[in-house]
Order: C-alpha cells, then structure tokens, then sequence
C-alpha cells in the first residue's frame, strides 16, 4: 500500500514549520546576512541600490536617445 497522501501531508507540515522558524530569525542570522556586520549590510545594500539606479538611467537615457 503506498502512503502518497500522509507524504504530503507530511511535506506539507514540515514545510510550514520551516518557514516558521525562518520567520522568527533576525536579519543577522538570515543566509545572506551570515557574519556581516550591521554596517557591512548597510553599505552592501547601498552599493546594490547605487548600481540598480545607474541602470535604470541608463536605460531611460537609451531610450530618450532613441527617439
């Protein structure tokens, strides 16, 4: 006999329960964030936003220049 349905079910719970306790970390302890500091974050985020806004002006000036 298989037992399909008490595996997702299973699944299902464990994944639930997973994300629970992804939920209740703080920032430091997330994947991404391991062993950086509070500033080291901030600046890391910053230089990602300066390089997000460049592109999209560059992009807006290509598509000025287009025209």
């Amino acid at each position: 006999m298989t037992r399909g349905n008490q595996r997702e079910l299973a699944r299902a719970k464990n994944a639930k329960k997973q994300h629970e306790t992804k939920k209740g970390q703080s920032s430091s302890q997330k994947d991404g964030n391991k062993g950086m500091t509070l500033d080291a974050r901030k600046q890391r985020d910053a230089e990602m936003m300066r390089l997000k806004q460049q592109k999209a002006a560059n992009k807006e000036k290509d598509k000025s220049d287009a025209k």
